[in-house]
């Protein structure tokens, strides 16, 4: 219990010492117009309030993500404790509000965009594509996952086709209205229940008779039934990844970036959610490690029910929380990926219309440009397309990696303390270099050559990026 409490403090601490220190390196300018003002058309940019800035940001980043991975990541004991936080801190919430700053500053474009600013037209392109497509398979799982469970818990009367068409109609309308139509008034309420959840949890913790494990020496092990096969390193860096760190934040901090009113707001909006999110990901952790008796019998139920986390969180909520417990378990294993897949596609739209230079304040193109995305989701989920997800873990953390490498560029080009994002982007370089050598999905090399494999991609991505920052900044400096 004192290594969780200690954790949490940790986190807390992080935001108002580490947050503070990254803000400073920035440099926010509290008189500058923001998109919301200077672009203002109603639709997409829209001065909100930080308040309700802050509960959209957190459950658009959240999602099921510091519920599921969380679990999943207590599979390998109290190390998850430790990547939390310092994932949360060094990494998750640097990468969140950098990225949505950037955005902030470049007039609230999306991600792919702002990479082309730093990294070049060839990077932006790529970025491009592989953001678009990464949203719409989001999108797509959670469109038809979250209709499965609702026909479950109706008892198959409707189908799972009739909810998925429901869904989708939900989709439809919050990729189209104006984000203070439904998004902005739905949010809060989703995000509350999330957090009501997670702080119901945390007091069940507190006064039921329940024994989170230690961060000692001892605990700090693989505890998964195979460690051969699940290695800490790159495994745990790649289940834990909202709750750490994850590029699918980066798709959605421009949706925030277009409505925020002052500068001045942005530690609390991206920095702070994202501490949020970690506060979130450690009570869920901590409750899966004790919940099931320890993290041997988390392990033993999780296999012997296929590793679903989904009905581990279920069993969580409802014996945990009371009767209380199973509605907001409903709102969040069934709301929060619904809440995940509308801003999937919102975002991929707005990638588009950046993409094509298309203003978005008539609806007709709103419409030309959604509709082809969800033709397309709506494809493939007639498609088992399980295999193709099993990369989203990976592709998710290497867009995490390459927005790191394109923040280090932008400090470095500003002559700022690049080493903020430049020791993270390292580490999550040989995170993802490493996993895809070791993964049944990759290439399957022993965890020895894998290792070996993951310093040399490491070493060289550095070496070519710091050839190519420095080529570039000694032509704008020559250009000045």
């Amino acid at each position: 219990m004192v290594s969780f409490i200690v954790s949490i403090l940790m986190l807390i601490i992080g935001y108002f010492t580490y947050g503070k220190f990254v803000e400073k390196v920035f440099g926010v300018q509290k008189d500058r117009r923001t998109p919301a003002f200077k672009l203002q058309d109603n639709v997409d940019y829209m001065p909100l309030s930080a308040w309700r800035i802050f509960m959209i940001q957190f459950l658009n980043i959240a999602g099921l993500g510091p519920i599921f991975g969380a679990i999943a990541g207590a599979m390998y004991g109290p190390s998850a404790f430790l990547w939390i936080v310092l994932g949360s801190i060094f990494a998750g919430a640097v990468h969140d509000y950098f990225s949505g700053m950037l955005s902030v500053r470049h007039d609230g474009l999306s991600i792919s965009e702002v990479v082309g600013f730093y990294l070049g037209s060839k990077a932006k392109h790529v970025m491009r594509f592989f953001t678009v497509i990464l949203l719409i398979f989001v999108g797509t799982v959670f469109l038809v996952g979250p209709a499965k469970i609702i026909d479950g818990m109706t008892s198959n009367q409707w189908g799972v086709w009739v909810w998925a068409a429901i869904i989708l109609v939900y989709y439809i309308l919050s990729t189209l209205l104006p984000i203070d139509k439904l998004i902005s008034k739905l949010y809060p309420v989703f995000g509350m229940a999330m957090l009501l959840m997670a702080l119901g949890l945390l007091g069940a913790l507190f006064f039921g008779n329940y024994q989170i494990p230690e961060l000692v020496p001892g605990n700090l092990i693989n505890m998964t039934t195979n460690p051969e096969e699940t290695p800490i390193f790159p495994m745990l860096f790649v289940t834990i990844a909202c709750g750490a760190i994850s590029g699918f934040h980066a798709t959605q901090s421009p949706l925030m970036a277009r409505c925020i009113k002052n500068e001045k707001n942005g530690r609390g909006i991206f920095f702070g959610t994202m501490i949020t999110e970690g506060i979130v990901a450690l009570i869920w952790a901590a409750a899966a490690m004790t919940f099931f008796g320890n993290v041997e019998g988390l392990n033993i139920v999780m296999l012997e029910n296929n590793n679903n986390a989904a009905w581990a969180a279920n069993e969580i909520s409802l014996n945990m929380l009371g009767g209380i417990g199973g509605f907001l378990a409903l709102l969040g294993i069934v709301a929060a990926p619904i809440t995940s897949g509308d801003t999937a596609f919102r975002s991929a739209r707005l990638i588009l219309s950046d993409v094509f230079k298309s203003n978005q304040k008539k609806i007709k193109n709103r419409l030309y440009i959604s509709l082809p995305l969800f033709t397309i989701a709506f494809i493939l989920t007639q498609i088992d397309f399980g295999v193709i997800w099993r990369y989203f873990a990976w592709s998710n953390q290497t867009l995490a990696t390459v927005v790191l490498w394109t923040i280090t560029a932008y400090l470095i080009y500003e002559n700022k303390t690049y080493w903020v994002t430049m020791v993270p982007a390292m580490f999550m370089t040989m995170v993802c270099s490493t996993y895809i050598l070791i993964a049944p999905e990759g290439f399957e090399l022993a965890n020895n050559v894998a290792y070996i494999g993951g310093c040399l991609i490491t070493l060289f991505i550095t070496f070519f990026f710091w050839s190519y920052t420095v080529k570039e900044k000694r032509y704008l400096l020559n250009e000045v």
